[in-house]
């Protein structure tokens, strides 16, 4: 047997991390690691057409399992290609390993054919980015860079050049230990015991609740029991929190609705609870505030905090509920859940008029449609732009399903290769990818990624023939439309021609039937769904100056196109109101 190489000692502790699969395109300064791969049991080379289709491919896997994901470029434009979905791992906090292949170490720094710096080119978008220029570094440092991935939720890069993986790997003396999990972390006594006298003070509480609410469905639900509180959410947030809640008043923001805006102002005390909710317009600013966050640099860069306590929001309200006395006055939080309900039940309107025979299809029809017929536990990875809104308003979370996208990056192109990495998990759940035409077109060539490894990927393709989200922008600023009209193809036909099934539907008639025979079919499959361009009806009111990206930055406004299922869970919570 030969003397193990740099590169086969970096596949096997990736391996030893528990990395399943190294997301990639080939290349020369590569090729070492992927014939390491070859000839590696127990990782598989998985061949993306656009490395940064890789990058989302393997933040997707870690967000779903909360496992270290890996993935890969060769030198300069190779591994530069992989920055954008590394960007977007890193800011949804998915534990992701970059292997950025560099070129040969004697010519760093003499302007080689492709040459780049990706030790210093990563920096922003990692906890960890180094250069690995001799063989006995080679252990400690991808050592290093899979223990600040994990225990810090986020990305980290190596650079590796060419040579340096072909040398043989110096001797071993010992394993290293490996960290594959992150602990949970305690508020201390103090802490618990301040924000509980903040909450035996307060008379009307309310809860806003972000992604780093996972896990603790329970805890929430008994402490807004506990404490009478009405509970908003980000978009982040909604998968976790909205399902079997009594208390819930809807999502804060531009893609929001219902009355978390005002559960949150009309507080004496407001708790965000594991958000990192970037728009602080939406936030008061005369109400108390307290913010529980695993990540203390998240702590009071949002807005002013009376107390910030670090720790797991689980971990947190398990110490906090037992110290708090029991409210007994329900009439803010009944109150709060009839200003929900009336809110939805305004709105609701847009969406049942005439829905079903109006020609182009309105796309809430659509993702009303998509969310009766997909299953109960699927995955859905959903493009940013107006996908982002048909999903907040349409999606119904029930504790199986989930929802991946690029929602704090707000990258475009990210849904379908975040579908191919949710795949890759298990081929036998449902994964369903919510495309817009832009963005799939700007990555379509990873359409053939689906079909290369017979991904069972459906695609559901929104199709307005415009950058939907960007005229929204332009329109409230008081811009003409320009530059955002996309002149398509029949993307069914296109599917086709791939080897895929494709069905276009131009008919809201059809539309049912034509996903039902997308999510029978065994392979890949793309339903491309001719969308209503003027879907949206932008409220009259809105000065250019309040319109940020995504954020109103001074404005409670809900875009007016319904809000699907929402409503009935409103009502049903309205119901169950306890009566005098």
């Amino acid at each position: 047997m030969g003397k193990q190489t740099v590169a086969e000692q970096f596949v096997d502790l990736l391996a030893r991390a528990g990395v399943q699969r190294l997301y990639g395109v080939v290349g020369d300064s590569l090729n070492p690691v992927v014939d390491a791969v070859r000839r590696n049991a127990a990782i598989d080379w998985i061949q993306v057409r656009h490395e940064e289709s890789a990058a989302f491919a393997a933040g997707a896997e870690a967000q779903l399992t909360g496992r270290l994901a890996a993935c890969a470029g060769s030198c300069g434009p190779g591994n530069l290609h992989l920055i954008n979905g590394l960007y977007d791992a890193h800011r949804s906090m998915a534990p992701v390993l970059a292997l950025a292949s560099h070129i040969p170490s004697s010519e760093i720094g003499s302007g080689y054919f492709q040459e780049t710096h990706p030790d210093r080119l990563f920096n922003e978008c990692s906890h960890y980015c180094e250069l690995i220029s001799n063989p006995r570094q080679m252990p400690r440092v991808l050592q290093t860079a899979i223990q600040h991935a994990i225990g810090r939720s986020g990305v980290s890069v190596v650079a590796l050049p060419g040579d340096i993986a072909a040398l043989p790997a110096p001797e071993r003396a010992e394993e290293h230990a490996l960290v594959t999990s992150r602990p949970s972390v305690r508020p201390g006594d103090a802490e618990i015991d301040a924000l509980a006298r903040m909450v035996d003070a307060a008379d009307r509480v309310t809860l806003f609740c972000g992604s780093g609410t996972a896990g603790a469905h329970a805890e929430v639900m008994a402490f807004a029991e506990q404490v009478k509180a009405p509970v908003g959410h980000a978009l982040r947030g909604k998968e976790w929190i909205q399902y079997d809640n009594p208390y819930d008043v809807g999502m804060s923001g531009l893609l929001g609705y219902g009355a978390a805006y005002e559960a949150t102002h009309e507080c004496d005390l407001l708790i965000l609870l594991g958000t990192d909710f970037p728009y602080n317009a939406f936030l008061p600013d005369d109400v108390k505030t307290v913010q529980i966050d695993v990540r203390p640099e998240h702590l009071g860069r949002r807005s002013k905090l009376d107390l910030a306590v670090w720790g797991d929001v689980r971990e947190t309200l398990t110490c906090l509920t037992p110290k708090v006395r029991v409210k007994k006055d329900r009439r803010f939080l009944d109150r709060m859940l009839k200003k929900h309900a009336d809110a939805l039940e305004g709105v609701v309107k847009a969406y049942t008029r005439r829905v079903d025979r109006h020609i182009p299809i309105h796309p809430e029809y659509v993702a009303s449609v998509l969310d009766d017929e997909a299953a109960p536990d699927a995955v859905f990875t959903v493009d940013t732009g107006m996908c982002n809104v048909w999903a907040a308003r349409y999606l119904t979370p029930n504790g199986r399903r989930r929802v991946i996208g690029s929602f704090t990056h707000g990258s475009m192109a990210n849904a379908v290769p975040q579908a191919i990495g949710a795949q890759f998990l298990d081929r036998r759940r449902q994964v369903v990818s919510m495309s817009g035409d832009g963005g799939f077109a700007m990555l379509m060539g990873d359409f053939l990624t689906l079909v290369q490894y017979d991904l069972p990927v459906k695609v559901v393709l929104f199709n307005n023939s415009a950058l939907g989200m960007v005229e929204l922008e332009m329109m409230v600023s008081g811009l003409p439309a320009y530059g955002t009209t996309n002149l398509n193809p029949d993307f069914a036909e296109i599917a086709r021609a791939a080897g895929a099934y494709g069905e276009r539907v131009e008919k809201p008639k059809h539309l049912r039937a034509a996903l039902r025979a997308a999510f029978r079919y065994k392979g890949p499959a793309l339903v491309d769904v001719v969308t209503d361009p003027n879907a949206l009806s932008i409220p009259p009111k809105i000065r250019a100056e309040m319109v940020t990206g995504f954020a109103l930055s001074a404005s409670k406004i809900v875009l007016d196109g319904g809000v699907g299922r929402m409503v009935q869970l409103a009502r049903a919570n309205l119901r169950n109101l306890p009566r005098p």
